[in-house]
C-alpha cells in the first residue's frame, strides 16, 4: 500500500510551512522550514539570502548557530572596522558572503568593503517552492543592484529530495550592470554541536593543506583533529587544494552515529577554507568552498587572480549535501 493512504495531509510527514519569527532582531522573518520525511529538516530564511539557518536529522542538529541568533538584515552595518558582519553573522548551516568581497574588511578604489561582503544580508526579492513526488525544490530571487555600480542578480535553487537525505543547491551569477565587475564568492558552511564535538572525525580529499596565519601554522599539523570547547581559543583557518574534479568534505560522529557529506565541483572553487573554531559557545568547524582567498578584494584583485563577469556573463555555481545515518554509509562516500 502506498505510503500516501496512510495519512491525511501531506504535512503529517513532509512538505514545506513557512512562518514569521516573532520578537528581538528576527522579528517578522520569513522563514521556510522543510521536511523530507527521510528525517531530515532544514529552515531557510528568504530574508537572508535564501540561506540554510538550520540543518538536521532525526532530530539531531547538524549545523551551529552564533550567539546573535536570527538577525534581520535591517541590522546589518558594515562598521567602521569593517566588521559589523559579525554582530548578525547568524551562521546556521549556510551564509552566503560575497559578491563584491570575501575574507577581511579592505578600501579598494575608494570604496570600503567589510567582511564577507553584503549579499548574505540581503533579502530575498521573491521565493517559491514546488513540489513532486520525489523532491522539494526552493526557488528565490536575489539582487544586488546598485545606483552607479554593480548589478548582480543571484538565481538560487534547492532541490531537497524525498528518496534521500540530500540537497543539491545550485546558485547562477548574472551580471546585468553595464561594465565589468569583480565577482567574489563564498559558501560559508558551518557544522555545530551535537554533530560537531571531539568525537568527530574529519575527511577532506584535498592534494595540499596550508596554513591562512601564524596562529593556523601551530595548528596545521592536527588541522583534522576536533577539541572539545576550549576557553580563549584562537581560530585557526586552513586552505585546501585539489587535484580531482570534485572536492569531498566529509564528518561523522559515532556518539550520535549522524554524518555529513559537503561535495563541490573544483572548477567553480578552486579551492575550500577550513575554519576551525573550538571555543567556549564560539564552538565551530566551516567547511567553505570559495573562488579566492580570505585576503580581500584589494589584495586578491591585486594578484590578478580574481574572477569577473563581463556585462550580460553569467556563472555557475553549486554544492552537494549529503546526510548519513551510520558509519558504513559515511564511509561508502570516501
Amino acid at each position: 500500500m502506498q505510503q500516501k493512504n496512510y495519512i491525511g495531509h501531506p504535512s503529517q510527514i513532509m512538505g514545506v510551512e513557512e512562518y514569521r519569527l516573532m520578537h528581538g532582531k528576527g522579528d517578522h522573518m520569513h522563514m521556510l522550514h522543510i521536511r523530507n520525511g527521510l528525517g531530515m529538516e532544514l529552515m531557510i530564511n528568504a530574508d537572508r539570502c535564501a540561506d540554510i539557518s538550520r540543518l538536521c536529522l532525526d532530530g539531531k542538529n547538524l549545523s551551529y548557530t552564533s550567539v546573535a541568533g536570527n538577525v534581520a538584515p535591517s541590522y546589518y552595518t558594515m562598521g567602521q572596522d569593517g566588521l559589523g558582519f559579525l554582530k548578525s553573522f547568524n551562521c546556521g548551516f549556510l551564509t552566503t558572503c560575497g559578491f563584491n568581497n570575501i575574507g577581511s574588511p579592505n578600501e579598494d578604489e575608494g570604496k570600503m568593503h567589510g567582511l564577507h561582503g553584503n549579499i548574505g544580508n540581503t533579502p530575498s526579492d521573491y521565493i517559491y517552492h514546488t513540489e513532486n513526488d520525489k523532491q522539494i525544490e526552493i526557488h528565490a530571487v536575489i539582487k544586488d543592484h546598485v545606483l552607479f555600480g554593480a548589478k548582480f542578480t543571484l538565481k538560487r535553487v534547492f532541490t531537497i529530495s524525498k528518496i534521500s537525505n540530500q540537497i543539491i543547491l545550485k546558485d547562477n551569477i548574472l551580471n546585468e550592470g553595464s561594465k565589468t565587475e569583480p565577482l567574489m564568492y563564498l559558501y560559508h558552511i558551518n557544522l555545530g554541536y551535537p554533530l560537531l564535538d571531539e568525537h568527530a572525525e574529519i575527511y577532506i580529499n584535498s592534494a595540499h593543506v596550508s596554513p591562512r596565519d601564524e596562529t593556523s601554522k601551530k595548528g596545521l599539523s592536527s588541522w583534522n583533529q576536533i577539541l572539545p570547547p576550549t576557553p580563549n581559543f584562537s581560530e585557526q583557518c586552513f586552505y585546501h587544494t585539489y587535484n580531482t574534479d570534485t572536492a569531498n568534505m566529509m564528518v561523522y560522529n559515532n556518539k550520535i552515529e549522524k554524518g555529513i557529506q559537503i561535495q563541490f565541483p573544483t572548477c567553480q572553487f578552486p579551492q575550500s577554507i577550513q575554519w576551525k573554531m573550538m571555543g567556549e559557545h564560539d564552538y565551530v568547524l566551516g567547511l567553505e568552498p570559495c573562488t579566492a582567498s580570505l585576503d580581500g578584494c584589494h589584495r586578491v584583485k591585486n594578484s590578478g587572480n580574481i574572477l569577473s563577469l563581463a556585462p550580460g556573463e553569467s556563472k555557475e555555481f553549486s554544492v552537494t549535501v549529503n546526510l548519513f545515518n551510520n558509519k558504513a554509509q559515511w564511509e561508502s562516500y570516501l
